[in-house]
């Protein structure tokens, strides 16, 4: 009965010390992965171009609109009330609907970077789950959640180089 109770409590110690050597945790950097990969590169500078894009066309019609409004106080004294009136109420309209636009375009260019957010990162769960299974790898998290590492346990730029040969862009349009 001794000898019974040792072996039990020398395979639980031994278990227990096998079980928590096996649980390291390895860490990769989200963020760099996302704005370093080619993927994300290229969907950081299309969403770029099209931010600026959109800009261009919307300080246009701010300036238009400010030109239009400063045309309108100049010829406050020369028309009627009622004209003045009339036409600054068809100025606040258009001013109403430039913001918003120009909101909507803004929510549209947030809605769009979120999505290619998503994409990538869609994309490269399935790279971390095939990496963790050939690896025997427990458990990987983001590295702004780790607070003290050792540098051997990061695993970005492997992971980025997996991530840069099997995804070469994403579809956003």
């Amino acid at each position: 009965m001794k000898y019974i109770r040792i072996f039990i409590f020398t395979f639980f110690i031994l278990n227990f010390y096998n079980f928590a050597s096996s649980a390291e945790v390895y860490f990769v950097d989200i963020k760099k992965i996302l704005n370093e990969s080619k993927a994300g590169k290229e969907a950081q500078s299309f969403l770029k171009k099209k931010f600026e894009n959109e800009n261009k066309k919307f300080e246009k019609e701010g300036t238009a609109l400010k030109k239009e409004e400063s045309d309108l106080i100049a010829k406050k004294k020369i028309v009627t009330p009622e004209e003045y009136k009339k036409k600054l109420t068809a100025l606040r309209t258009k001013s109403v609907n430039y913001q918003k636009k120009k909101r909507e375009a803004s929510n549209e260019w947030l809605k769009k970077k979120n999505e290619a957010r998503v994409k990538l990162v869609n994309a490269l769960n399935p790279i971390l789950q095939k990496y963790m299974k050939e690896n025997n790898i427990e458990m990987i998290v983001d590295k702004k959640y780790v607070l003290l590492a050792n540098s051997n346990f990061e695993l970005t730029d492997k992971i980025l180089k997996i991530l840069d040969k099997e995804l070469k862009s994403i579809n956003l349009n």
